[in-house]
């Protein structure tokens, strides 16, 4: 019989009394037969009756699916089928990602109840579970994982996961606590698994060895390597936890496989600090572990950490690490700065294949290569022909009249910290808000005198994407009906200006390495006396990038600005920004945004937010000067409801009793 799993108890508090989501098992009783069993029952005569026992339990199978974020599932098809021998069911699971059904059991002729799950929906991944109810006096729920279909590229493959670690596990013995007695049930185990392929009967071999010897934590993680193969998200991720929790407390016994597990299944989670944390863990077990240098490095580059990444990557391609750990190591030297150093990693990498047939993230990193080099070569084109760029950090320009000049830069560092907190908390707790915007589009002749002008109204609305991992906000404009749209004016030859909630990343704390700031001082602004501090992206190692398209030309572009800082609550009051450098290959000349920020306050609480009220941009290309004017009022929390009116948008890219944390986060 294939290994069962205990669902997860929930927590006997307030809070969970009260939440009627989370559907659960109980237990009542009857003096009824249900006519199903009654036909299982020998036929006793009336007198009789008495000799049997008529309590009969009324089992309520029930529980929730969710994505690996956490978000529920509509829609997706549960197959339950009792391990009694009861009819299976199909069920469709509810807006909250709830099902249930019910089950009359007489528990006197069947003893063992278990259900076994198989749920499934178009775009991810089936999933399994086979769960023991246990005690039927005791309440439950089934938790359910659901994983898309398409997984991130960008992260190690289950494939990848599997195929490195199994193998190392194929053979064990006594000193990693595995009994005589066990080989052969962990010998036939690891056959189904890797040389039949049959990870789902494999499983009961793995049972009976964990039944023997419950202390052998790799026992536990080649099992849960099977039961992630075979789609029991749950299962996998309890079977890790028992083993790190093992390796933990007896050191004598800890590896370092659970625990490179367990950091890559949360960084399929987009949880990179909880999975760092985990790997760290895992190198100081094994020091020169391939994999766990690879995917360490990986979720530091996730993390915006290039140099350590760069450092881990290294050895983990002196350790031996695949191919796959170059191509990070490139991305990394990118991120440093080392243009030359990433470039000679991609010829290695591609090794003569053409850049062409490879897989996405490999082109995408080849693009980002080329797109460096051309601002290479455009930065210094613009410092050999005509007059010098501006320089915010060390220029005296008419933004800053009335500036009472910064003595030293010792301040500097505590106004990074304080105004960087404040955006990724902004992030972190920002709710999906719409709100109205008016927009003023101008055509500028001589001396700036407007020639044209258009003036329109739209509902903007600025989305966390779900499961976003970093910085990073969605911007949309919809109309009165709610359809989506771009905004009016590009066919009458305006322009179209948008992304200012995301402004602001530039003193994010995972950008700021990327950036060199300058306090300039202090300037009256907003009836405060303002921090004003110069910043300048420094082009070789910038994630933030901004792009230019005219016709089929596109070219990125980077930014310099100034940002006025309120002393008390370190919240960016305004913020001016320009190119760093023309872009004459699409014949950009200048491309400066003024934004004035407002704390905005929803009915739903009273945190507030700092977001856009006012924006100006003007722009001169092509000899030709433009001027957009932006005004947002009437913010709204954008709820559910609202999204399903406005159709789909797109968007770009655990199970134990006690979850098991990693030692070492950030």
């Amino acid at each position: 019989m294939p290994p069962t799993r205990t669902p997860k108890r929930p927590v006997a508090d307030d809070k969970f009394m009260v939440s009627l989501r989370c559907i659960r098992f109980f237990v009542t009783a009857t003096f009824l037969l249900s006519v199903p069993l009654l036909a299982q029952v020998r036929q006793t005569p009336l007198d009789d009756l008495s000799s049997l026992d008529l309590m009969n339990t009324h089992w309520m199978v029930g529980g929730k699916v969710t994505t690996l974020e956490g978000d529920p599932v509509h829609g997706a098809k549960v197959l339950v089928s009792p391990t009694t021998g009861v009819q299976a069911r199909t069920l469709t699971t509810d807006a909250r990602g709830e099902f249930a059904t019910d089950y009359w059991l007489n528990i006197r002729i069947i003893k063992d109840v278990g259900v076994r799950l198989t749920v499934t929906k178009k775009g991810f991944l089936r999933s399994h579970a086979l769960v023991d109810l246990g005690d039927p006096s005791k309440p439950w729920i089934i938790p359910v994982t659901l994983r898309d279909g398409k997984p991130d590229p960008m992260l190690l493959s289950q494939e990848g996961l599997i195929t490195t670690l199994a193998p190392r596990l194929r053979k064990i013995g006594a000193s990693e606590g595995l009994s005589q007695k066990s080989e052969k049930d962990y010998a036939r185990g690891a056959e189904e698994f890797l040389d039949q392929e049959r990870p789902e009967r494999s499983l009961s071999s793995f049972a009976k060895v964990i039944g023997r010897d419950p202390s052998c934590p790799l026992c536990q993680t080649m099992r849960a390597l099977a039961e992630l193969e075979s789609g029991d998200w749950e299962g996998a991720s309890r079977d890790l936890g028992e083993a790190i929790t093992q390796g933990r407390a007896n050191p004598k016994v800890a590896r370092a496989e659970p625990l490179i597990a367990m950091g890559v299944m949360e960084s399929w989670k987009h949880q990179q600090e909880r999975a760092e944390g985990f790997l760290a863990e895992a190198l100081k077990v094994a020091p020169a572990d391939p994999l766990a240098l690879q995917e360490i490095g990986r979720a530091e580059l996730f993390l915006r950490d290039a140099q350590r990444a760069a450092v881990n990557l290294t050895k983990a391609m002196e350790a031996g690490a695949p191919p796959e750990a170059r191509l990070l190591l490139v991305d990394a030297l990118l991120g440093e700065g080392e243009l030359d150093a990433a470039n000679k990693g991609m010829t290695l990498y591609l090794n003569g294949r053409d850049v062409k047939t490879m897989p996405p993230p490999v082109r995408q990193l080849w693009a980002r290569l080329r797109d460096r080099e051309k601002a290479r070569v455009a930065q210094v084109k613009a410092k050999s022909h005509g007059a010098p760029p501006l320089d915010y950090l060390t220029q005296m320009t008419p933004e800053l009249q009335g500036l009472e000049p910064a003595t030293d830069q010792k301040p500097l560092e505590t106004i990074l910290a304080a105004v960087g907190k404040n955006v990724r908390d902004l992030f972190q707790n920002f709710p999906n808000t719409s709100s109205k915007e008016e927009i003023h589009q101008e055509k500028l002749g001589r001396k700036n005198k407007v020639e044209d002008t258009l003036d329109s109204k739209a509902q903007y609305l600025c989305l966390i994407p779900e499961g976003a991992w970093g910085p990073v906000f969605e911007e949309y404009r919809a109309n009165r009906m709610g359809a989506l749209g771009q905004g009016k004016g590009l066919n009458e030859g305006f322009m179209l200006t948008s992304g200012f909630a995301s402004a602001s990343f530039q003193f994010h704390p995972i950008y700021q390495p990327q950036n060199t700031y300058r306090l300039r001082g202090r300037q009256k602004i907003h009836n405060c006396n303002a921090y004003v501090v110069a910043f300048a992206q420094q082009p070789a190692k910038a994630r933030l990038l901004g792009n230019f398209k005219s016709g089929k030309t596109t070219t990125t572009t980077f930014t310099q600005g100034l940002a006025w800082i309120d002393p008390d609550t370190y919240q960016i009051l305004r913020m001016r920004s320009d190119l760093l450098m023309p872009a004459p290959e699409v014949r950009l000349d200048r491309e400066t945004t003024e934004i004035d920020y407002g704390q905005v306050r929803f009915s739903r609480g009273s945190e507030g937010f700092w977001l856009p009220r006012e924006v100006t941009v003007t722009v001169a290309w092509n000899g030709k000067h433009m001027r957009n004017s932006h005004h947002y009022s009437n913010f709204k929390v954008f709820n559910v409801e609202s999204t399903q009116k406005l159709g789909k948008l797109k968007t770009p890219a655990p199970a134990a009793d006690e979850a098991v944390e990693p030692k070492a986060q950030r």
